[in-house]
């Protein structure tokens, strides 16, 4: 009976310290790269020159919290305050978040969005879009400057899976998941929502600025 009870009560901490596990893992949602633009505070270009942990306050109990300080050298704002970012922080573990490996040789460049902190600081985490600079299409990178602002007032519905449909018109529907089998697909890659004239919204492909037209009756 003694060995039971063991055996139970070994598996009952197996068990917390697994959903203990689970509970620390990191879990984001997947979003549209115009969705990560517009719930960002700060977008930038930049490269990253330097890593180092750091002390970041203490917790409830008086023991250091670390995080990860990224040097970085900016090498244009998107999206943000009116100065310069020169380091960017993030958690000191993926398994909460963090950003743990971004190449710090300065070689290569990224596009890096995340969250301005209330000290003036830029915090990003694994739910952040973050990506190589070289794997950005054409128009992502061109829609950084103008049209993923101009489409902050709609709202990107994904579709998971058949049937799915828009609740309002100033939805518009993502469906890469259910049409590639891929969440970065040809609207992640080349589309952009904007709203119109009329208040809708509708999704609007190509390089060059919408034209009038399409903003007041044109379907995309």
């Amino acid at each position: 009976m003694k060995s039971v009870r063991s055996c139970i009560g070994t598996l009952v901490v197996l068990v917390l310290f697994r959903v203990g596990e689970i509970a620390e893992a990191c879990s984001c949602s997947p979003v549209h790269p115009q969705q990560a633009f517009c719930n960002a505070d700060v977008v930038i270009r930049a490269k990253v020159v330097g890593k180092k942990e750091v002390d970041s306050g203490n917790d409830i109990y008086g023991n250091p919290i670390k995080r990860i300080q990224y040097e970085i050298k900016q090498i244009k704002m998107f999206k943000g305050p009116d100065r310069h970012i020169d380091v960017i922080f993030t958690a000191p573990s993926s398994a909460v978040c963090g950003v743990t490996n971004l190449d710090t040789t300065g070689k290569k460049e990224y596009l890096i969005s995340g969250k301005a902190e209330a000290n003036g600081k830029m915090h990003v985490t694994l739910c952040d879009l973050i990506m190589p600079w070289e794997s950005m299409s054409a128009t992502q990178k061109k829609s950084l400057s103008q049209r993923y602002q101009m489409g902050c007032d709609c709202k990107i519905t994904r579709c998971a899976t058949f049937p799915c449909e828009i609740n309002a018109p100033e939805e518009c529907l993502w469906t890469d998941w259910v049409t590639e089998k891929i969440i970065h697909g040809r609207q992640s890659d080349h589309y952009a929502c904007i709203k119109r004239g009329d208040g809708s919204c509708a999704w609007y492909r190509g390089v060059a600025p919408p034209k009038k037209e399409f903003l007041d009756v044109e379907d995309p």
